[in-house]
C-alpha cells in the first residue's frame, strides 16, 4: 500500500506520519512538507491513501486534494486538521475521512476501515533486500537468507544493483573479478556461482526473482522491496535515511556512491 502525508509543521508530519506506520506498519509512507514536492512525487508514483492537513501554507490541502484527484481520480483523501470547519467542504469533494488532531494511530485505523475506494493489496515481495551500508537479503518475514558461498551472494547483488537489466556471464565475471582474464575456467566459475544463488533463492520460495535467458540473466525488480530502488524513485524518507555506503563489502558497488550522494544533497 503506498500512501502519501502532508504536513508544512515538521513536528506534526512525523506525528502523522509516525501514527500511519503504527497502524499499517508494511506500508509504503512518502512524507512532505511542501505541496508542489508531494504532486511531483504523485504525477509518477501512483498512491492508493493521501493523508493532507487541510491548513497548509500557500495551498488548502482542499486544494491540494483536488489537485491530486487530477492525476490520482481514485487515491482516498484523508483530510487532517485542528479545526472542525472545513468538514462541509471535505465531504462536497467526496473525501474518504477527517481526522482531527492530534493524530493517533487509533484515529487512523478508523478511517482506514472505512474508505471510499477499497485498496486491494499487492502481489507480495518475495524479498526484501538492503543496499544501504552492507548488502543483505531477506524474506519478506523479515529472515535472512544464507547463501553458500559469498561470491554466490555477490552475483545477486550485482543483478540487483543493475536494476532489471540483463548481464551476461561476461559482465559479472568483470564485475566480480575486474583483474582477472575471462577465459572458459572463469565462465564456469561464475556459472557456478549462478546456480548457488539460484539454489538459496530457491530455499525460500523465491528463484522467481531470478529471470534467466540464454548466457544472460537479471532480476525481476517487481518482485523485490529495495532501499535502492525507492530511493531511485525519489522516497523522501528512504534519500533521508542514506548514511554514505552503498553495498559496502563490494568495491564495483563505489560507482554508484556519486549519484546516490548528489541525489542526496539535492534533496536536503
Amino acid at each position: 500500500m503506498n500512501i502519501l502525508a502532508a504536513d508544512d509543521e515538521p513536528l506534526a508530519l512525523e506525528m502523522l506520519t509516525d501514527s500511519i506506520r503504527e497502524a499499517l506498519p508494511n506500508a509504503q509512507i512518502s512524507s512532505f512538507t511542501k505541496a508542489s514536492q508531494l504532486l511531483s512525487y504523485a504525477g509518477e508514483h501512483p498512491c492508493d491513501i493521501a493523508f493532507l492537513d487541510i491548513n497548509m501554507r500557500g495551498i488548502t490541502g482542499i486544494e491540494l486534494a483536488y489537485k491530486l484527484k487530477q492525476s490520482n481520480p481514485k487515491v482516498n483523501i484523508i483530510f487532517v486538521t485542528g479545526y472542525d470547519e472545513y468538514a462541509t467542504e471535505a465531504m462536497a469533494m467526496h473525501a474518504s475521512g477527517y481526522v482531527m488532531k492530534p493524530v493517533t494511530a487509533e484515529k487512523i485505523q478508523v478511517e482506514l476501515d472505512e474508505l471510499r475506494h477499497p485498496v486491494t493489496p499487492a502481489a507480495s515481495n518475495h524479498l526484501i533486500v538492503k543496499c544501504f551500508g552492507n548488502f543483505e537479503v531477506y524474506t519478506p518475514d523479515g529472515d535472512m537468507i544464507h547463501f553458500e558461498r559469498s561470491r554466490g551472494k555477490e552475483v545477486l547483488a550485482y543483478l540487483v544493483y543493475r536494476a532489471g537489466a540483463s548481464c551476461t556471464i561476461k559482465e559479472i565475471a568483470a564485475a566480480l573479478f575486474e583483474d582477472s582474464e575471462y577465459d572458459k575456467a572463469q565462465r564456469g566459475y561464475v556459472q557456478k556461482l549462478i546456480a548457488s544463488m539460484v539454489q538459496a533463492l530457491k530455499k525460500v520460495d523465491a528463484e522467481d526473482v531470478v529471470i534467466k535467458n540464454y548466457n544472460s540473466i537479471a532480476v525481476n525488480v517487481d518482485l523485490i522491496d529495495c532501499d535502492y530502488y525507492k530511493f531511485s524513485k525519489q522516497d523522501p524518507d528512504v534519500i533521508n535515511s542514506y548514511m554514505g555506503e552503498f553495498m559496502a563489502q563490494y568495491s564495483w558497488a563505489e560507482f554508484a556512491t556519486g549519484y546516490l550522494e548528489e541525489v542526496y544533497w539535492k534533496n536536503n
